[in-house]
């Protein structure tokens, strides 16, 4: 009988005394931050935009409302995958700016090629400007917005200031609105 009552006894100090050590806290399953990127240009909503990682150019331009009315759309990639901190620029169409349709510049033109909205066509069309190079100038300025000076391009891979000097008068780095 003693047995039995110190038995008991001691079953009901182990169901009343409380828990001992620390309680096991479950933590959220770990997601990928977010990222922040820039984008400006001809959009409808130029600003920073949060994105999810793993966004693409196309993702920010519809965080941004879309293109604007005269966005090049054909002059960026829409399927490049963004880092944190990218900048997006959407170069846009000038209003007097002529599509010679990859026919070259015309001997005596006063045209220039604006080497911020310049097609790949309208690049490869200067002399010692191949398509290679002029894809160059392109993800150049998608990369880094807008050539500030007609000089900027000679921090574009393909191009030496032999070419430089052979296009200097023929390209102009307008401005947008």
């Amino acid at each position: 009988m003693v047995v039995g009552v110190l038995l008991g006894a001691g079953i009901l100090l182990l169901i009343t005394r409380p828990p001992r050590g620390e309680p096991i806290v479950l933590l959220p399953a770990p997601a990928p931050a977010p990222i922040t990127v820039y984008v400006s240009g001809s959009v409808n909503q130029a600003g920073l935009y949060e994105l999810p990682s793993g966004s693409r150019v196309n993702d920010a331009i519809q965080a941004a409302d879309g293109f604007g009315e005269n966005a090049d759309t054909g002059a960026i990639n829409l399927a490049e995958v963004l880092t944190d901190g990218a900048q997006v620029y959407v170069p846009g169409i000038m209003p007097n700016q002529v599509n010679r349709g990859g026919s070259g510049l015309m001997p005596g033109s006063n045209l220039l090629v604006d080497i911020n909205t310049a097609s790949l066509e309208e690049l490869d069309s200067l002399p010692q400007i191949g398509p290679i190079t002029a894809q160059s100038i392109i993800d150049y300025r998608v990369k880094n917005g807008p050539f500030k000076s007609i000089d900027g391009l000679l921090e574009v891979d393909g191009i030496g200031q032999v070419t430089f000097d052979k296009i200097k008068n023929l390209i102009t780095a307008g401005m947008y609105p």
